[in-house]
């Protein structure tokens, strides 16, 4: 990954911070009333629905647990994410990103943003992926972002294919244990994300770095989307910031099991009483580390406001509407751009 780059050093902000609380932090989650077809008891899915209400509006964070997805496909495709980068760099190149489509490979050495310490595979939900072709509000035109197909490891795409469809069940699980916990019909949320969606799958490798007190996997930030559900190794790295008194707690890896956080927008559909929590992954001095996070994300011409049934009078709408798919275009493009503001963030669209 080359030499750290000198901004770590000189940037307080972006350098990590010995005092970590080391624990486990988060809560575990047990979705078998959902997921184990002989549960038919009421109850179970009542407290299953106030576990996760109560993990979204304290933490923003919680694991889940007997969720579906099958533990022998979850090792396929970590074993296909271990192969690919094992590969030479200029093989992995073959199928670097580009500004016209976004899915492929990047390494962070030869990006305009020079944060993070990683090496990535982007690859898409929907193959093509229809986008806003800028985030020009006048502009009507569309994108299509397509896929590459790595000739190696061995039915790489099929495999990656195969986990997304897995993941998004559990997703759209997710989504109806949310909007039951927000006193909504279980399935307000399904409109969102039936056709055109955005979602993606992105496949991380922290390299060792020799200066861990300087650098990060990847720097603090919040998800631009819905959900995002995370498979983490046993080497760990991921922190999040407690809401309770901001402190970076260390989420300790638990096999078998995923991570799920709330995205802005679900921050913005619940009117804030969700919020989209910041995080981040920390490098190792002597490991290599792989994760695998699936972005869950709604159809690009999706209007994302407070949704009514959750606003009144006494508490009214605290963010205007914006298009969820110029948001993303807005987003993606600091990739290849290097700013000297700040990035989009949801609280652009505030009302004060």
């Amino acid at each position: 990954m080359g030499e750290v780059d000198p901004a770590f050093i000189q940037d307080p902000e972006h350098r990590p911070k010995l005092s970590i609380i080391q624990a486990e932090g988060i809560p575990i989650i047990d979705l078998s009333p959902i997921t184990n077809h002989t549960v038919s008891d009421p109850s179970s899915i009542e407290g299953l629905v106030k576990e996760i209400g109560s993990a979204c509006k304290e933490w923003g964070f919680f694991q889940v647990t007997n969720h579906g997805v099958p533990l022998s496909l979850r090792q396929r495709i970590e074993e296909a994410s271990r192969l690919f980068f094992s590969q030479s760099l200029e093989e992995k190149r073959k199928y670097r990103r580009d500004e016209i489509s976004p899915s492929g490979y990047y390494d962070t050495e030869h990006t305009k943003n020079v944060r993070d310490w990683k090496e990535v595979f982007d690859f898409q939900a929907r193959d093509p992926t229809f986008i806003p072709l800028t985030s020009d509000e006048q502009d009507d035109r569309l994108n299509h972002w397509h896929n590459p197909s790595p000739e190696y490891p061995p039915h790489f795409r099929e495999t990656i294919q195969e986990y997304v469809e897995e993941v998004e069940k559990l997703c759209f699980k997710l989504l109806e244990l949310i909007a039951l916990s927000l006193g909504l019909e279980a399935k307000r949320f399904e409109e969102f994300f039936i056709k055109d969606q955005t979602s993606n799958i992105r496949l991380n490798h922290y390299p060792p770095c020799a200066y861990p007190h300087l650098a990060l996997g990847v720097g603090r930030h919040k998800d631009g989307g819905a959900l995002t559900v995370l498979a983490q190794d046993e080497v760990g790295g991921l922190e999040v910031k407690r809401k309770a008194d901001q402190e970076w707690i260390r989420v300790k890896p638990t096999p078998n099991t995923y991570i799920i956080n709330v995205g802005d927008i679900i921050q913005v559909w619940s009117n804030d009483a969700y919020e989209s929590v910041e995080h981040r992954a920390m490098v190792n001095s002597e490991k290599e580390r792989f994760s695998i996070p699936f972005f869950f994300n709604p159809a690009h011409y999706t209007e994302v406001k407070p949704l009514e049934e959750l606003t009144n009078e006494r508490n009214p709408p605290k963010y205007r509407p914006y298009k969820w798919g110029k948001f993303l275009v807005h987003r993606k493009g600091s990739n290849f751009k290097k700013q000297n503001v700040e990035n989009i963030q949801i609280y652009h669209y505030k009302i004060a």
